[in-house]
C-alpha cells in the first residue's frame, strides 16, 4: 500500500543543504500497526511529513520516492496530493492545538472533516470528549492539548482513511486516554483492514499497541521487525537507555 525510499531528506541552507535523514526504506501494508522509536530531535516529525511533501519545499530538499497505491507522493500534482492526504493518509500531530484557526470555532472543522455526524457522535463520546453539540461552538485556546490531540483523531478516524500518521500520540494524555487511544488503533486496523504509523519515544505504548517496530536513530532508519523481535534485539538493547518511557499501557 505504501513503498518509501527516501534517499535523503535535507535542509536547505544559504551556502550548503545540510542532511538530515538518509536511506528511508520501509513498506507499509493493510492490517498493521508501525511504531518508529527514536529519541527527542532525532527526526521522527521530519521523517512522517516527508512521506507526503508536507515540508516547506522552500525549507527541505527530499529525494526519492513514496508509492501509495501507486502514486509517487514526492512526484505528483498538488491538487492530487491534497485529495490524497483528505481521503487516505490523515496525521495527528502532537502540537495539534496550533494547527486550528484560533478565530474559528471548532464548528468550522466538523463541517469539513467530519461529515457523518452519527460517527463523529460515538467517537466523541469514546475518547470522553464533550458532546458535538457542546464542543462545536468551543474555540480551539478552549481546548487543552490533550483534547486537541484526541479531536484531531476523532477528525482522522471519522474520514476512514487507509493510513493514519500519529505523532508522539500518548505525550498530552492520561492512562484512561491513552488505553483508548490504543483500543481505538488496533480496532481500527483490525476490523477496517487499515495502517497505523506510529513516532514515538514511549517504549510501553509501542510495544503494547504495535505489530511491527523499527528505530530512527543517526539519521536512519532500521528495517521495521515484528515487535517481539525487535525488543529481543541487540538494537533495541543499545540504544533503549536514550528513549524515554513516559507511560505503562496495558494492552
Amino acid at each position: 500500500m505504501l513503498d518509501v525510499n527516501i534517499q535523503s531528506v535535507s535542509i536547505i541552507l544559504d551556502d550548503d543543504n545540510r542532511l538530515l535523514l538518509r536511506n528511508l526504506n520501509f513498506k507499509i501494508e493493510k492490517g498493521f500497526i508501525y511504531s518508529i522509536l527514536g529519541k527527542n530531535g532525532s527526526g521522527k516529525s521530519t521523517l512522517i511529513k516527508s512521506v507526503t511533501k508536507l515540508l516547506l519545499k522552500q525549507n527541505y530538499e527530499v529525494i526519492g520516492k513514496a508509492l501509495f497505491n501507486g502514486t509517487d507522493l514526492l512526484n505528483t500534482n498538488e491538487e492530487k496530493l491534497r485529495e490524497i492526504r483528505k481521503n487516505n493518509i490523515r496525521y495527528v500531530f502532537q502540537d495539534m492545538i496550533n494547527s486550528f484557526d484560533p478565530l474559528k470555532k471548532l464548528e468550522y472543522y466538523f463541517n469539513n472533516f467530519a461529515s457523518d455526524k452519527s460517527k463523529t457522535e460515538k467517537l466523541l463520546q469514546y475518547f470522553l470528549l464533550p458532546a458535538y453539540n457542546n464542543i462545536k461552538e468551543l474555540y480551539s485556546y478552549e481546548l487543552s492539548g490533550g483534547m486537541a490531540q484526541r479531536l484531531s483523531l476523532v477528525f482522522a478516524l471519522s474520514a476512514d482513511p487507509e493510513i493514519i500518521f500519529l505523532d508522539e500520540p500518548t505525550s498530552g494524555i492520561d492512562y484512561a486516554a491513552a488505553n483508548l487511544v490504543l483500543l481505538k488503533l488496533k480496532e481500527f486496523t483490525k476490523e477496517s483492514n487499515k495502517s497505523v504509523i506510529i513516532v514515538t519515544q514511549d517504549i510501553k505504548f509501542a510495544s503494547a499497541v504495535s505489530d511491527f517496530v523499527a528505530m530512527i536513530s543517526e539519521g536512519t532508519l532500521s528495517p521495521f521487525l515484528p515487535k517481539d523481535k525487535f525488543f529481543s534485539s541487540e538494537l533495541y538493547e543499545d540504544h533503549k537507555s536514550l528513549l524515554a518511557s513516559f507511560r505503562e499501557i496495558e494492552s
